[in-house]
């Protein structure tokens, strides 16, 4: 058995179905193994829209997928993929090729090499290892899934030598090491317990390590009667339209004021970072009263706002034993305080976010069940306010955290090949949609009927008007967009120019009738007259 071959029985050892690559003659090895297993192999047109459909497939199913990619290049053109991932928490594993250990860091000019490429890929990876010893694979792959399982997840890489590759180990059964995450103290929850039993304007704030305890959410804030923030990752986390659920509103004036007003707050799995909760970057998110934090990163307990008490554990752990430890409430009006919040806030009335209620009410209608995957674009930033979702992990984009642009389309056919049964909507600009055009060609290899709504405002309308407002000559932000018609047409896919939402749900209503992508240009012009 080579190296390469173990790997690959690992991974599937691990539950680990999909990885994500385009052979190259540095990861030929890792092929031949590939040929002999279970695992089902895509072939993105950029090792970007690898890392990005790595992305997708983990945030849709909680599970991380494998990217093999090769030596120098390859790696630096998956590394803002990787970016993105570690800002957001993502699991990803990203196995890649890299020169023979005779000649690693001698700068021979040999075929793809990058002399310090362990390096380089570290600061966008949890950790980054060279692989030295072919017999260590096991250990270097129960690390890393100890991470996923049981710490912060976000992407992990570990480079193999040309020469261990094919070298061979030894065939002995392996068992994967399976780790749990951790448990909180019961002091620290009795302590969070009586602190938030006796608070009179409790406040909770639900980040995306809450993803996959919803059950858990709802119970902990139904007996605090307290409001929620959930944050743009933890979408859907209370279900649809909760009576308790503010959203994504923590930047707004009336949100932060009921933030100020409360007594104890209690975070858990979130940052508390700008882009969840200062999105108009002008540090006005405060809290004044008692902080509680709960992470499952100790690091990440003490960044941004110190707590007043920290408990690092999982979050589902957490919640389930805060709420076994709280009286039943009583006299809060957490639902009365939130609606008062909502009455103020009139989000679909906003002239910045009205334009776009109708498409978020017209998605809804048409496709109940969609996961709605976002690049960076007017209408994601709106619908991180106005979207409401009935469960987890039916939302996510890349309009904050790293925010990159070409982050959409390749993460909705990730989210659509770990949730086939459900529909998929990849909502884009016509900007960042030209930065991975290519992969409607992986689209259409897939024949996974993915809807790709483009709204096209001719450019980078966001930094249009972020210039405008200051004073700023408007260069480079007006782009000649394609003729998306003629693309769709090239790649085998269906496409639908609309103007109105009337319009928009009869073409989503007909996403599942064949296995062919469904690419749905809007005219933002012609949309905003007809509203």
């Amino acid at each position: 058995m080579t190296c390469a071959q173990r790997l690959i029985q690992l991974l599937e050892a691990y539950g680990v179905d999909t990885a994500f690559g385009i052979p190259g003659v540095h990861t030929i090895e890792l092929y031949r193994a590939l040929g002999e297993s279970r695992l089902r192999h895509v072939t993105p047109r950029h090792e970007q829209g690898a890392g990005f459909m790595a992305d997708g497939h983990a945030r849709a199913s909680g599970k991380p997928a494998a990217c093999f990619i090769i030596t120098g290049p390859g790696m630096t053109n998956i590394a803002t993929a990787m970016g993105q991932a570690l800002a957001d928490s993502v699991p990803m594993l990203v196995i890649s090729s890299v020169n023979q250990r005779a000649s690693l860091g001698r700068g021979q000019g040999r075929l793809h090499e990058m002399p310090h490429q362990r390096e380089t890929l570290a600061g966008v990876s949890v950790f980054s290892h060279t692989l030295h010893d072919p017999e260590a694979l096991p250990e270097v792959l129960a690390r890393a899934f100890s991470i996923f399982d049981s710490a912060r997840p976000g992407p992990v890489h570990i480079e193999i030598p040309l020469d261990v590759m094919g070298a061979p180990v030894s065939d002995a059964p392996v068992t994967p090491t399976r780790t749990y995450p951790p448990a909180p103290a019961p002091e620290a929850l009795t302590k969070a317990a009586e602190w938030l039993g006796t608070a009179a304007r409790p406040l909770v704030l639900l980040g995306g390590g809450t993803a996959d305890a919803p059950d858990a959410a709802r119970a902990l804030v139904e007996r605090l009667d307290a409001p929620a923030f959930t944050t743009i990752n933890a979408k859907g986390v209370l279900g649809l339209d909760h009576p308790l659920d503010l959203g994504a509103t923590a930047s707004l004036p009336a949100a932060r004021r009921l933030a100020r007003e409360a007594d104890v707050v209690l975070a858990i799995g979130t940052e508390l970072g700008e882009t969840d909760y200062d999105l108009v970057f002008d540090g006005g998110f405060v809290l004044d009263g008692r902080l509680i934090r709960v992470d499952i990163d100790p690091q990440q307990l003490g960044r941004n706002q110190a707590a007043d008490l920290a408990l690092l554990a999982e979050a589902g752990q957490a919640m389930t034993a805060l709420t076994e430890r709280l009286p039943e409430s009583a006299g809060r009006d957490g639902a009365a305080r939130a609606e008062a919040v909502h009455r103020e806030l009139a989000l679909a009335e906003d002239p910045e976010l009205a334009p776009y209620a109708p498409l978020f009410t017209t998605l809804r209608q048409a496709l109940p069940e969609a996961i709605v995957v976002g690049d960076s674009t007017g209408p994601v930033y709106a619908g991180n306010f106005l979207a409401s979702l009935p469960a987890p992990r039916r939302w996510f984009n890349a309009a904050t955290g790293f925010g990159t642009l070409g982050y959409g389309l390749p993460a909705a056919l990730g989210a659509a090949l770990a949730c086939p049964d459900r529909p998929v909507v990849a909502l884009v600009g016509d900007g960042g949609l030209q930065f991975v055009l290519g992969e409607l060609g992986t689209a259409r290899d897939l024949g996974r009927p993915v809807a790709v709504v483009i709204w096209n405002n001719d450019g980078y309308d966001e930094i249009r008007r972020y210039m405008a407002a200051s004073e700023i000559p408007k260069l480079g932000v007006d782009l000649a967009a394609p003729d998306f018609q003629a693309l769709a047409q090239a790649f085998a896919c269906r496409y639908r120019r609309i103007a109105d939402p009337a319009t928009l749900g009869e073409a989503l209503s007909s996403l599942n009738d064949t296995t062919s992508p469904l690419i749905v240009e809007v005219d933002a012009a012609g949309w905003a007259d007809s509203l």
